[in-house]
């Protein structure tokens, strides 16, 4: 029988490694479609741009494997009703601050810089609408606070 080489073997068990990380879609890359929110404190009105977690395969994988979120950007979590909203940062590997949104758009409360990685249970303490996630330490840096208000179409003033 004639000898064969390993190394063909290698270049396509490398190749299929490859292809495999294709079959994840958005799980490691920004989905890349944003539309803007704003929050106002008392210090103004700060714009951002959101990806918007709608279904519920979305918001299971939020964030997880990202490796970085721009100062700008954000994750939006709508529910169809408010409820106490739980989270964790299982395969989160940036630090975030979960702002916890009532349904006329103030803030509740917020979690700030969430630990990377912990399986440890963040909730919201009452019911939400939606939750918003920001770069770690924004929330400081930008002085939002509850309290202040959050502009997006699901909000509607009481």
């Amino acid at each position: 029988m004639p000898e064969y080489s390993i190394i063909p073997k290698i270049y396509i068990a490398f190749f299929a490694f490859f292809i495999s990380f294709l079959a994840l879609p958005g799980a490691f890359a920004e989905d890349g479609v944003f539309e803007p929110l704003s929050i106002t404190t008392a210090s103004g009105k700060h714009d951002f741009q959101v990806e918007v977690m709608r279904t519920d395969d979305e918001q299971q994988r939020g964030m997880m494997f990202r490796h970085s979120l721009d100062d700008d950007k954000g994750m939006l979590f709508p529910f169809p009703n408010e409820r106490i909203a739980t989270f964790w940062m299982e395969n989160t590997y940036v630090s975030l601050d979960m702002i916890f949104i009532r349904s006329d758009g103030t803030i509740q409360r917020i979690e700030k810089r969430a630990e990377p990685l912990s399986t440890n249970t963040i909730s919201s303490g009452a019911p939400v609408l939606a939750v918003l996630e920001v770069i770690g330490g924004l929330s400081d840096k930008l002085g939002i606070k509850p309290g202040d208000k959050v502009g997006y179409p699901i909000f509607k003033a009481e």
